[in-house]
C-alpha cells in the first residue's frame, strides 16, 4: 500500500511503557512519518510554543499526567489562534463520562480509551486516520 500522508503527530503520555507502546504502533504505521514524544501537558505546551518545532498534524494526549493534565493542555492549545486547527485526540484509561463531555464540548476530535492489548493500540493510527478523513 502506498503512503497516503505524511503526518507528524505528538503524543503527550507520562507512562514509559505506554510511551514506548503508543510510539512504536504510530512508527510502524506508515502514514505517520514522524513521532514526538513528551511527557506531560506542560512538555507538550512547550513543544508546540518552540518556535525551532513545526507545529504537527496530529496531537493524542493522555489526560492524568503530572504538572499540567492533558484537559488544561488541551484548552490552552485549543483557545490559541494558531494552534486550535490542529486535530486534537484523548486517550485515557478513564472511561469518566465529564472528561469525554468536557472534550466534545472543547473540540476534540476524539476520546479514546486506552487498550489493555498491544494488538488494540495498533487500532489507534487507523481511528485517528478514518476520523481526519471524515
Amino acid at each position: 500500500m502506498p503512503e497516503k500522508y505524511n503526518l507528524h503527530i505528538v503524543i503527550a503520555e507520562d507512562d514509559i511503557d505506554d510511551a514506548d507502546v503508543i510510539a512504536e504502533t504510530f512508527t510502524k504505521n506508515p502514514n505517520f512519518s514522524k513521532v514526538s514524544l513528551v511527557g506531560n501537558g506542560e512538555e507538550l505546551l512547550n513543544y508546540l510554543k518552540n518556535g525551532s518545532n513545526e507545529n504537527p498534524d496530529v496531537i493524542l494526549t493522555d489526560i492524568n499526567m503530572p504538572i499540567i493534565d492533558g484537559i488544561e493542555a488541551l484548552q490552552e492549545i485549543l483557545s490559541n489562534d494558531e494552534l486550535k486547527n490542529i486535530p486534537c485526540f484523548v486517550y485515557s484509561t478513564s472511561i469518566n463520562p465529564s472528561y469525554k463531555e468536557k472534550c466534545d464540548d472543547m473540540g476534540v476530535k476524539a476520546y479514546l480509551i486506552k487498550p489493555y492489548s498491544f494488538e488494540a493500540f495498533a487500532e489507534i493510527p487507523k481511528t485517528i486516520l478514518s476520523i481526519i478523513e471524515a
